[in-house]
């Protein structure tokens, strides 16, 4: 395919509105997910995404065995209980944080394809679970209701992140130095696993519940192959991230690759070009 029926197939393409819900929505989700995602890295809190995912993948099952018509309204409040409570257990010297994401991690993973199984609603359930771990094609089909509700849990996002962003910074750093000098460090991580939680229900129908960590980890570990200080990371993130959601939707799009799945790889071949752009930056500095 030439460059010029390259554009003509996206042009055609961006005509539809389904495609332009999409981008938006992962172009959002690219975001918040790159925003949280520096912090959770640098605190070694990374596989919260992984857990709290599968705590939504477990949430999902519960909400077809009892053929809500609204997932979300069961989802989104069980996400956020776990979270705050996977937090609580993390600072447990009797349950470290690792331990704790492990635990909640493969229970809810394993209850959720148990119900799933005893309360099938249709005679395709590998296609289902498929469907919910790596993403499902409802990226493609999003209402404006859907839309507005990302738009607007994104933009709650961001103006926290936005509003906190000092606290964020010395909490990620040293927590102890900050409770000692007023910062109330266990409120903004209690922030921060909620805003986790919101991200990850959110980024359910995007790249489903297996690779949403991927969103939050690739970003934030390319950044830091080139730069040291929070804020440039932070904001290479963000772009990186953004950038990667969108040349996987049209890779997805013109291709005809699930769309998780795209948008993950297109943040591995992200991390590998920064890690090369790294140590070519090393080796001239060194030279």
């Amino acid at each position: 395919m030439s460059i010029a029926e390259l554009f003509q197939t996206l042009g055609y393409y961006f005509q539809k509105e389904y495609v332009v819900y999409a981008m938006v929505v992962a172009v959002l989700i690219a975001l918040c997910s790159a925003l949280l995602g520096v912090t959770l890295v640098l605190k070694r809190f990374s596989f919260i995404g992984d857990g709290l995912s599968h705590v939504a993948f477990g949430a999902i099952a519960i909400a077809s065995a009892m053929n809500l018509s609204n997932d979300f309204l069961l989802v989104l409040p069980v996400t956020v209980v776990c979270a705050v409570l996977l937090l609580r257990v993390g600072q447990n010297a009797k349950i470290k944080g690792d331990a704790a994401i492990a635990m909640i991690s493969v229970g809810t993973l394993a209850v959720g394809y148990l119900i799933m199984n005893l309360y099938a609603k249709s005679a395709n359930l590998s296609g289902d679970v498929c469907a919910t771990l790596f993403g499902a094609a409802s990226i493609l089909t999003l209402t404006d209701t859907e839309v507005w509700f990302c738009a607007i849990l994104s933009v709650l996002v961001v103006t926290a992140f936005l509003l906190f962003y000092h606290k964020i910074f010395a909490v990620t750093f040293d927590e102890d130095f900050s409770a000692a000098t007023g910062i109330r460090a266990r409120v903004y991580n209690l922030i921060l696993a909620v805003i986790i939680a919101v991200v990850i229900v959110v980024a359910m129908n995007l790249v489903g519940s297996l690779l949403i960590s991927a969103l939050v980890i690739f970003p934030a570990m390319s950044a830091m192959r080139v730069f040291k200080s929070f804020r440039e990371v932070t904001v290479c993130s963000v772009i990186t991230s953004v950038s990667c959601a969108a040349v996987g939707i049209l890779i997805s799009i013109v291709a005809g690759t699930p769309v998780g799945a795209t948008i993950v790889t297109v943040d591995i071949a992200g991390f590998a070009l920064f890690c090369a752009a790294g140590f070519l930056f090393r080796r001239r500095v060194s030279a």
